[in-house]
């Protein structure tokens, strides 16, 4: 198990329980294998039906069947579908998306802004139940002209989750129209620090982009500039698998991340091909395994 540096605003009587559900969502490794299971509101129905997807997608429950027979950190959903459907999946770790806006509204139309659905509390009161929610999650905007209100509900979030023993994960996409390149890496690494003054334990970003340079390189500023905060890539469009595999292996050994954070890449597959795919993953981010290891658990 890693040595868990537990964040000060972390009650004495719920460090332990803090610490658990830091290694059981990361297996003891330190590294973060999230399975995003939020974008039923992000990208509505786009990335659960049409051409390429196969039929076991459109359904919700396909999301925890995934997360109940593959290895998996954490499945990070909204409350409502964990409130529906975790009562059948007791077994598999959550993380509760705390605030969703769809893709409806663009940039041009209006800055955007993402506010927050639930309260801790009521997250609580689930995980009572018997339900493994071991922590929360919450998007941020930066640049957007309501990124003040964000700020300082993310700021209120963590500190609240941490109370209760929860791990907290930020997400943080630079967007707006102040925003000129989302994925600059010098703004990027702007954004991992603002998670680390906010206190969160993990923060999801999108991988850097720079005409010439390498992606895994450049990833580097943002995971020195979040320090403590452990840093995760988002795992972006859907691409093959083995371009994925060697990609999350350079982000790690190269860029210094501690994981990934992806959706489509694997529920846009049958439930047989989704659990290998996330075994595959997982056996790169928490295992330390080859992009060669990983790769022979797919045939």
């Amino acid at each position: 198990m890693t040595d868990v540096k537990v964040p000060l605003d972390v009650p004495e009587c719920m460090r332990e329980q803090y610490t658990e559900n830091y290694n059981l969502i990361t297996g003891g490794s330190g590294r973060l294998m999230l399975f995003a299971g939020d974008q039923k509101i992000e990208h509505l129905n786009d990335d659960f039906c049409g051409s390429g997807i196969p039929a076991d997608d459109a359904d919700p429950e396909h999301l925890f069947r995934i997360a109940s027979k593959a290895k998996i950190g954490v499945l990070a959903a909204q409350l409502g579908l964990i409130a529906r459907y975790a009562m059948d999946y007791p077994e598999v770790p959550y993380l509760v998306k705390m605030n969703s806006k769809t893709h409806l509204v663009g940039v041009s139309q209006k800055d955007p802004v993402s506010p927050q659905l639930w309260t801790v509390d009521q997250i609580a009161e689930i995980a009572d139940r018997g339900i493994k929610i071991a922590g929360i999650g919450y998007t941020i905007y930066l640049g957007s002209e309501e990124e003040a209100d964000m700020l300082a509900e993310a700021a209120q979030l963590i500190n609240t989750a941490h109370q209760y023993g929860m791990v907290t994960v930020l997400w943080i996409y630079p967007r707006g129209k102040a925003v000129k390149d989302e994925k600059d890496p010098h703004l990027i690494a702007g954004a991992a620090g603002v998670a680390a003054c906010l206190g969160s334990d993990f923060v999801k970003v999108n991988a850097p982009k720079k005409e010439g340079a390498a992606s895994a390189e450049l990833l580097q500023e943002a995971v020195k500039a979040a320090g403590r905060t452990k840093l995760v890539c988002a795992g972006g469009s859907s691409v093959s698998e083995e371009k994925f595999l060697a990609e999350l292996y350079d982000q790690i050994h190269i860029g210094g991340a501690s994981g990934n954070a992806t959706g489509r890449n694997i529920h846009q597959k049958s439930l047989d091909e989704a659990v290998k795919f996330c075994n595959a993953i997982y056996a790169i981010t928490v295992e330390n395994k080859s992009v060669a290891e990983a790769i022979a658990l797919l045939k």
